[in-house]
């Protein structure tokens, strides 16, 4: 017991020397050397402050909706992509898909494609793709790989080679935070994960299907690929896909910072609509409009936004149909069309009687979300979308009017902007110019 005692005594003082001489004294300190950090503004993203606002009709409620009564809520910090993402910036994601696809194909010819073992030298199951090989697209023996991705010679006209969409499916998971959190009991963590599979390739069709009897055949086969368009708005992504394409879009940037031992960033998602709304307003409290109000010509006569203006004199206001993003001008947070060109895709369920609900819709940055399976009805699928378009009135440019589609439909009108949460309250204005990318 005795030479027990002295063991456990030795053991303490002998802690105890080499706590001391870690420099803390035996004091809290936390721990030492972990290197600074400043939040780099992300590279076409603004910045909005937190705030409180009084979301809601800033006007009269004309379509008598009775869907949005004025409350005040307050909003955390975020980042907000400055305008809706366009054609160019989603074919990077589709790009990437294709791209997987092709390496996970080569890979089982060319070991050089994928790696086997960790840095450890543990095996990888599966393996992990190599993205540093060039694919080489036009090489013999690459066609014959590759050859599933692309239309059999049944589906082809005049011979052209071309990808097959219906191929383009992004796999990803998600982890059910809200489940956990209210859940009284200790749930296995694979319980907690789901599995997603995601066709991203944007519908082309929408600017057929959308109307009758109209001739708009060259924008669906020109719309999303030609370069003409690449700085004009992404259309024909469902809310299921702009969902997948931030969760891409998260872990493109993170594999990047993981590579250079850099903490990992904040999820880039679709914003609520209650930050969509804080946004928009621009800090001007009771506007009607991103850029004040309450009309939607400026002192010139010049139309402020893209829109169906008039009686459908869809030219009046210098577009067809979308505009080239950024051409209006912005609010005063820096965002471009948050009026206008195309409706925006919120991560908000829409429910008439959201903003009354006490138990749902907290008054601390407020998000009813709800994640509607298959079988569901379909007015379980309805999701708040924001904006107006270019085919709407200009009362839909309002920044408080609410409207929604279903999350498995896509439109020729609706588009989606990224927001990113920001890690703390305020920036420090001298280090802003710190870049951590």
């Amino acid at each position: 017991m005795r030479n027990a005692f002295l063991f456990i005594l030795m053991a303490i003082l002998f802690t105890g020397c080499n706590l001391m001489t870690g420099g803390d004294r035996g004091y809290l300190t936390g721990v030492q050397n972990r290197p600074d950090y400043f939040e780099a503004d992300p590279p076409g993203m603004v910045f909005i402050p937190m705030g409180s606002f009084t979301m809601g009709p800033s006007e009269q409620d004309i379509a008598y909706a009775q869907n949005a009564p004025r409350r005040t809520v307050t909003i955390s910090p975020f980042y907000m992509d400055e305008t809706e993402v366009t054609n160019n910036q989603y074919r990077q994601f589709v790009h990437w898909v294709r791209d997987s696809l092709a390496r996970s194909l080569l890979a089982d010819f060319d070991e050089n494609f994928a790696f086997y073992e960790d840095e450890f030298g543990m095996p990888l199951d599966p393996p992990r793709l190599n993205w540093a090989p060039r694919i080489r697209w036009d090489g013999e023996e690459e066609q014959d790989i590759l050859e599933e991705l692309f239309l059999p010679e049944s589906e082809r006209f005049f011979r052209r080679r071309e990808l097959d969409s219906r191929r383009l499916v992004f796999r990803y998971y998600t982890i059910d935070l809200e489940k956990a959190a209210r859940s009284r009991e200790d749930i296995p963590r694979w319980e907690l994960v789901s599995e997603h599979e995601t066709h991203i390739y944007p519908d082309t069709l929408v600017w057929m299907r959308d109307f009758t009897f109209a001739y708009n055949e060259p924008m669906t086969l020109r719309y999303f690929w030609h370069p003409s368009y690449d700085h004009y708005p992404v259309v024909g992504v469902d809310w299921e896909q702009a969902k997948a394409f931030n969760v891409w879009r998260t872990q493109y940037l993170n594999s990047y910072l993981a590579s250079r031992n850099q903490p990992l960033a904040m999820a880039f998602q679709l914003p609520s609509e209650a930050q969509w709304e804080y946004a928009a307003r621009g800090g001007l409290e009771g506007s009607p409009f991103p850029w004040g109000g309450p009309y939607l010509r400026n002192q010139e006569g010049c139309f402020l936004a893209n829109f169906k203006p008039l009686r459908g004199n869809y030219t009046e206001d210098g577009s067809l149909f979308t505009s080239i993003v950024g051409h209006y001008p912005p609010n005063d947070y820096g965002l471009y069309d948050m009026a206008g060109n195309v409706s925006e895709w919120t991560r908000s369920a829409y429910d008439e009687s959201y903003y009354v609900l006490s138990h749902v819709a907290h008054e601390l940055n407020p998000d009813y979300q709800y994640n509607a399976r298959e079988d569901d009805p379909p007015s379980l699928k309805r999701k708040v979308i924001r904006g107006g378009s270019w085919k709407d009135l200009g009362y839909y440019l309002q920044v408080s009017a609410r409207t929604y589609e279903y999350q498995d439909t896509a439109k020729s009108y609706i588009g989606f902007r990224s927001i990113q949460s920001y890690p703390g309250f305020g920036r420090d204005p001298a280090r802003m110019n710190s870049n951590v990318y």
